[in-house]
């Protein structure tokens, strides 16, 4: 079964055609729990974003903050496994017929196998996956099997990118770019700033791909911000404390909901 590459490029192509940037959110698997996760992904698809990346929960999460550790490490107390990962890829695929993406460090897969990750991630529905520590000299054994099951490799950009890097990366990549806003791990913060519209500029000038910017966004003029120069504004941190400060879970899946109305109206006024 062929996975949903063409499903992400022709949705980040529609919000390019309507004039705005793609709202892409992030929302690990298995947190506050399987079912609760998918419920609110859905929630999130609901509010108004167009792509939604499944984190896959790691015990050493190098690129995430303290609110993604902490979500990781209630959805792996939980006893959250590779399989609920594929069905809360495939629940949120089903009911909104939105691409959905798995976000994941290497060592998972690795361990995994490559082949049956990217099969089952394929018949799940999957669009494809962001890898932010698979080195693209080491990824061949990757692309192969994601291009042979139809996904996205998507590979993630940094300000510290040289050019002579940028491009080895994005010939190497599909689906879209990630960019990283700025050096350090995942968070909210007061302001993306100009590092992330340098970071995009020089990536555009190595690849047609769409790039989308994440580390930071939280709030509806923070996406305004990023949406006048990115491709895609992607939010994780902000939609996981949501879930993390509600009194109870109806709350939690009220508020992200909430957040993506919001977020999703910041992108359309770039």
């Amino acid at each position: 079964m062929s996975g949903n590459i063409r499903l992400l490029s022709d949705t980040l192509a529609r919000a390019k055609s309507e004039d705005r940037a793609a709202l892409v959110a992030y929302l690990p698997a298995g947190f506050p729990t399987v079912d609760g996760g998918i419920e609110a992904i859905k929630a999130v698809f609901d509010g108004g974003a167009d792509i939604v990346e499944v984190g896959l929960p790691h015990s050493d999460p190098v690129l995430d903050g303290p609110v993604i550790q902490t979500a990781d490490d209630i959805a792996l107390r939980g006893g959250v496994r590779i399989a609920d990962v594929m069905r809360t890829v495939r629940e949120a695929h089903q009911a909104t017929g939105k691409p959905v993406l798995v976000m994941t460090y290497w060592n998972p897969i690795d361990r995994y196998g490559v082949e049956r990750f990217t099969a089952e991630l394929a018949e799940a529905g999957g669009a494809g996956c962001i890898l932010p520590d698979l080195p693209v000299q080491e990824s061949a054994l990757w692309r192969e099997h994601a291009e042979k099951h139809g996904l996205a490799t998507v590979f993630v950009v940094a300000p510290s990118s040289r050019d002579g890097r940028l491009a080895e990366i994005t010939a190497a990549g599909s689906g879209f770019v990630y960019a990283a806003s700025l050096m350090g791990v995942t968070g909210t913060r007061e302001s993306v700033g100009a590092q992330a519209q340098d970071l995009v500029g020089r990536t555009r000038a190595t690849t047609d791909m769409p790039v989308c910017v994440g580390l930071g966004v939280s709030d509806a003029e923070q996406a305004a911000e990023v949406a006048s120069f990115a491709d895609g504004v992607i939010v994780g941190s902000a939609f996981v404390k949501r879930l993390l400060d509600a009194d109870d879970h109806e709350a939690g899946i009220a508020a992200v909901r909430a957040l993506a109305a919001e977020l999703a109206e910041g992108v359309r006024k770039r």
